[in-house]
């Protein structure tokens, strides 16, 4: 039995290696554009659905024939006589209808409803991690990771529901028609107006149904990305005692949710109510028609028996039908809600084949760059930098000169509005972003560790490095005899052992050693260092700095730092201003001159710089 259900549940791939495109923005194209590689098997289901349907419509109408051989058939020859219609039927219902059953469970179950939404989830995903850098910086993790959860089972529902569903309640519905008719005409016409009551009924409830589960999805995620937020931020919230503030935060987002949810209940509970009272008045109807239209000889017994049969199971249906529609409204919902945050456009593209970076030097040129993040007044403005082969230059200005902004755009996490920035001679925007930021290691001042093992944090600088390179750079980094003492709570230790989220389980000086290191193993041209020293203490830092020159020989390095004693000994200094370049030279013909460096210089006081706004640096 398990071969049986190994090969329904590999005729989908719920990872397709094709590149993820971005999504179209209507709901249609967009629900199609997940079901590619699954219609072929949404059709057998649909078809074999629309099969199931007919046959529970003629075994209805069968009864009716077998109550009217009942009423005048002789008991001693019934079998004889009726042998073959009852075999063939008796056949259909023990053996067809259960293994087209079988046949339609196996599908939905076993190669849809599992490979479907994760084929979904998938393709969402690897298209999200393409988004920008921007992207995230306007959003709560969270509520992406929400989104995608809740767009693959709406997307699922939808097209499920549509092809499944729909398709059952046309042909079902439809040959009762048929079959009423077939057995008199006069009978039809209750099941006729019930028809046209129920479609009323739809037609005016699920649309409003659809709009509250659009605000409900809504709703939903900004319920989620709250709470996320407050856990990931957790020792903020410890260390400025807000607890009771989180709780009115998300307690808002909460009520906001509830608001959806009680006039959706409203909604349902009218509908409910109007639909008992359809199917009464059915009853009523059939049941009244049938006995005229027997008293008049235009019926017989079994048609009357058809008749209230099919009355009856017409009830449960209605309900079920209601509910499977009011769902697929509701996922309809979700799909929609979905769909306007992953169809977005990706701000920063690869061209149609980018080639790989090819670094031969590691020379950088910033030629006349233009950025503002999409603000009007420019962060920089016409900005020329070079920065040779394997020097190290150092970034130096106030708050907001343009510093953090330089290193953005050397690593492509934006495009330029203006003018290129070349490495040996190849504009960035041309070469793919894989190839650039492999080509570059980053040490950041707001060290993220990802919630795994020390190991998989080193070796994520590269991850074919062998444990022997990995060890290694941990001790240029200062870190492996701390990580050797390294506990989790699973038990795991040393390089084992995980670092929680965002690496919240160790201090601040090491998990920016931990970073170090992963730059160490990665090794690569180019270094840019933001504040790689900053959480470290004095002792720990000198013992760094030596394994940080040792570590920058033979690259090409921008550093930019508070702790201008950091950067003193590097072959330039670079001060900005305002989104431009104002001085350069060495520490000591900067210091000397009468500019903002000796200004910054001046108000250091034990390598750190003063807190004087007007001279602040970033």
């Amino acid at each position: 039995m398990n071969t049986l259900f190994n090969w329904f549940e590999k005729r989908v791939d719920p990872f397709p290696k094709d590149a993820p495109q971005q999504p179209p923005n209507r709901l249609l194209a967009f629900c199609l554009h997940y079901t590619q590689g699954v219609w072929p098997w949404l059709i057998l289901i649909s078809i074999l659905t629309a099969v199931i349907a007919v046959m529970q419509v003629v075994i209805f109408g069968f009864l009716g024939e077998i109550v009217d051989w009942l009423a005048s058939a002789n008991r001693e020859t019934f079998f004889r006589d009726e042998f073959w219609p009852l075999f063939w039927m008796g056949a259909i219902v023990v053996v067809v209808i259960p293994v087209l059953g079988a046949l339609h469970t196996m599908l939905m179950h076993q190669t849809i409803f599992g490979n479907f939404p994760m084929r979904i989830r998938w393709r969402a995903h690897r298209y999200m991690l393409g988004q920008s850098f921007g992207f995230y910086q306007d959003e709560f993790a969270g509520r992406v990771a929400t989104k995608v959860m809740q767009t693959a089972l709406g997307v699922r529902e939808t097209v499920a529901k549509i092809i499944d569903v729909f398709v059952y309640v046309v042909v079902y519905f439809g040959g009762t028609l048929v079959l009423v008719g077939s057995l008199d005409l006069a009978m039809m016409l209750p099941f006729i107006g019930w028809l046209c009551f129920y479609v009323v009924l739809l037609a005016y409830f699920l649309p409003k149904m659809r709009h509250i589960s659009e605000l409900q999805s809504n709703a939903r995620s900004t319920m989620t990305g709250r709470i996320v937020d407050s856990y990931t931020n957790i020792m903020t919230v410890k260390l400025f005692a807000h607890n009771s503030g989180e709780q009115d935060y998300a307690k808002a987002s909460m009520n906001e949710f509830l608001g959806t949810v009680h006039p959706q209940m409203r909604l349902a509970s009218k509908l409910n109510i109007s639909l008992d009272l359809s199917n009464s008045l059915l009853l009523f109807a059939v049941g009244a028609v049938g006995l005229f239209s027997w008293q008049a000889g235009n019926a017989t017994v079994g048609a009357i028996a058809v008749g209230v049969g099919l009355v009856m199971r017409l009830e449960g249906l209605s309900h079920w039908v209601m509910w499977e529609l009011a769902g697929l409204f509701e996922n309809i919902g979700m799909a929609e809600d979905g769909m306007k945050m992953l169809s977005k456009p990706i701000d920063v593209n690869d061209k149609p084949n980018a080639k790989a970076l090819t670094v031969t030097g590691g020379a950088i040129e910033f030629d006349k760059i233009k950025f503002n993040y999409g603000k009007d007044g420019g962060v920089i403005d016409a900005l020329s930098l070079s920065v040779a082969s394997g020097e190290k230059i150092g970034l130096v200005g106030r708050s907001g000169a343009g510093k953090s902004t330089l290193m953005n755009v050397l690593l492509r996490l934006y495009d330029l509005e203006g003018g290129a920035v070349r490495i040996d001679g190849q504009n960035i925007a041309d070469v793919s972003q894989e190839s650039l930021r492999k080509q570059i290691g980053v040490v950041t001042q707001d060290t993220s560790l990802l919630h795994r093992s020390i190991r998989d944090n080193i070796a994520y600088g590269r991850p074919d490095a062998t444990e022997d390179e990995i060890i290694e750079a941990a001790k240029r980094a200062n870190a492996h005899d701390y990580i050797l003492d390294l506990v989790d709570l699973q038990g795991r230790t040393g390089y084992d052992a995980h670092v929680g989220e965002r690496g919240v389980k160790l201090s601040g000086g090491q998990r920016q050693r931990i970073a170090i290191a992963r730059v160490f193993v990665k090794n690569a041209p180019i270094l840019v260092l933001d504040e790689a020293t900053s959480a470290l203490d004095s002792e720990v830092e000198s013992a760094i700095q030596e394994s940080l020159n040792a570590l920058m020989e033979g690259k090409t390095v921008i550093a930019i730092a508070h702790r201008l004693s950091t950067i003193a000994s590097l072959d330039r200094l670079v001060v900005l201003d305002e989104g431009a370049v104002i001085e350069e030279g060495t520490h000591d013909e900067l210091s000397v001159a009468d500019g903002l460096y000796a200004q910054l210089w001046a108000r250091q006081s034990g390598g750190f710089l003063g807190l004087d706004e007007s001279v602040a640096a970033e």
